[in-house]
């Protein structure tokens, strides 16, 4: 049974705890080069959202540094490629990838780290409007492909002890996944850039 009866919206939690995971990835960096984000993904209700909120984007960043330390996985990341496609589904197809064994709390998790570090690489970047792009998309696949999962499966209150022990082990990533997140990185760079080069001349 999700925790929706108690007062608390997993849909809330959820939206909250992607732009957590995206505003701790941005949080070395200076404010003013971070559009406002807090008009795209609802906010929580209550002090007991917010501390849910709170100790799973405590998991998350555990589960993330275990990512950071997969170097394949950060050259991904890092990775400016030229591929064809709208922005939106190449993010998709990236998100697809993994879930493509199903859904779990740690690939949840996953998901919710790279939108963070994808934030973060878009700033570096010198594309600071992409950042709201990556919320929206991340905030839209999880209404649509990951809530009516995590209600089925009692809510995130539930995801604690998975998450918990996700965080005490290696996160396995295949290979085509990096290959994705390559694309996806080069595709938003890419059009970013222009889109910022189109606004800078007008």
């Amino acid at each position: 049974m999700a925790c929706e009866g108690n007062g608390i919206s997993d849909e809330r939690i959820g939206e909250a705890l992607i732009k957590e995971v995206i505003e701790e990835e941005l949080k070395d960096v200076p404010s003013e080069d971070i559009p406002p984000l807090t008009p795209l993904a609802v906010e929580v209700r209550s002090s007991q959202e917010q501390k849910i909120v709170t100790q799973l984007g405590k998991m998350i960043r555990i589960i993330g540094d275990r990512v950071k330390e997969d170097k394949e996985f950060q050259d991904a990341i890092d990775g400016v490629g030229c591929v064809e496609g709208s922005k939106w589904e190449n993010f998709k197809r990236v998100a697809d990838k993994v879930f493509e064994q199903g859904i779990t709390w740690e690939r949840i998790a996953v998901l919710f780290y790279v939108a963070g570090r994808l934030a973060f690489k878009m700033v570096e970047a010198h594309l600071p409007q992409s950042v709201k792009e990556i919320l929206i998309w991340t905030v839209d696949f999880f209404r649509n492909n990951l809530l009516s999962w995590i209600r089925e499966h009692g809510g995130w209150i539930n995801s604690f002890s998975e998450l918990a022990t996700s965080s005490m082990r290696t996160v396995g990533l295949n290979s085509q996944l990096y290959s994705l997140v390559i694309i996806f990185c080069g595709g938003l760079a890419v059009g970013s850039f222009i889109t910022w080069k189109l606004t800078r001349h007008s």
